[in-house]
């Protein structure tokens, strides 16, 4: 356990998995940000650990400033930041806790992330790749379906291993996705995917063989609800059968799919409803491929371009 924050720190974790609904792969980032923080401590200031109780009020801008600065010497600015996210967060909650006045994180300048462009799928590409299963299989008739329904939706990998049969309204054609903060959207989906899920779910039971998990949407051939990690295998495995000289992942596929419906002339505020984003701003990442068409006619069709 982290020391110096070991009054509060089960309780955090507590109020991450209960109020926040924080993914595994959160609640094991903070794990290590907080620790190390604790290390960094243990081998700068151990006068901070002479006192438990009173070792987070102890716990300054300085004392911060001073840690992501040991930091930059084998960490990117993005990691830094991250780390320096999970510290304000903490303090956050020690703050509504009452175990310090002030939150000493917000005190101090989150380093300048270079700002990465959205990597996504052309739609040539994006058709190669959803045609990549070609058997009969229930496995490879339910790999399609999962292609098909991350493009169809942009669902996030967490949203898409998590679904269950109940959330499927095929008539409809909608799926109901309980996305980050407990919160649940009502996403559309296309005829395709409609038609991919039809043929999976109409053999499904094939999977579960009187076992496993009757509610999950996807299953693996145990009859249990997918993994994350299987997913990714998957769309590793369709990649290369494909030929597609790009690293393809369930966040790539997601990124293309807000990119294609904003190349198509979808509102922001849509695109931010589909894909359960809290802030417009995050959104707004995808509005370089609109100005990289808009780019793109002017050089074709300017006379002075």
């Amino acid at each position: 356990m982290i020391r110096i924050m070991h009054p509060v720190i089960e309780q955090f974790f507590q109020y991450l998995k209960a109020e926040r609904h924080a993914s595994l792969h959160t609640l094991k980032n903070y794990a290590g940000d907080l620790r190390q923080f604790s290390r960094f401590i243990d081998s700068h200031y151990p006068d901070i650990h002479s006192n438990e109780k009173e070792a987070l009020k102890k716990i300054n801008p300085n004392v911060l400033r001073s840690f992501l600065s040991d930091l930059f010497k084998n960490h990117g600015p993005t990691s830094v930041a991250r780390k320096l996210s999970t510290l304000r967060s903490f303090f956050d909650f020690a703050v509504r806790e009452h175990c310090v006045e002030n939150n000493p994180a917000k005190a101090v300048r989150s380093p300048k992330v270079p700002k990465k462009l959205p990597q996504f799928l052309t739609l040539d590409e994006v058709m190669v790749f959803l045609a990549a299963p070609k058997g009969e299989s229930i496995l490879e008739i339910r790999d399609k379906s999962i292609l098909e329904l991350f493009y169809a939706s942009g669902l996030r990998l967490s949203e898409l291993v998590a679904l269950s049969i109940d959330k499927l309204d095929l008539e409809q054609k909608i799926v109901r996705v309980l996305g980050k903060g407990n919160k649940e959207r009502m996403v559309p989906i296309g005829q395709k995917a409609v038609d991919s899920l039809k043929a999976y779910t109409e053999k499904r039971a094939q999977l579960l063989n009187g076992k496993g998990d009757s509610q999950a949407v996807f299953l693996n051939k145990s009859g249990d609800r997918i993994s994350a990690r299987a997913v990714e295998r998957l769309i590793e495995k369709y990649l290369k059968l494909s030929g597609i000289q790009k690293k393809v992942t369930p966040h790539v596929l997601r990124h293309t799919f807000a990119t294609h419906l904003l190349n198509n002339g979808a509102d922001m505020r849509g695109i931010q409803e589909l894909m359960g984003h809290a802030s417009l701003s995050t959104t707004q990442r995808y509005t370089h491929v609109e100005l990289d068409k808009l780019m793109e006619v002017y050089d074709k069709t300017h006379p002075k371009a």
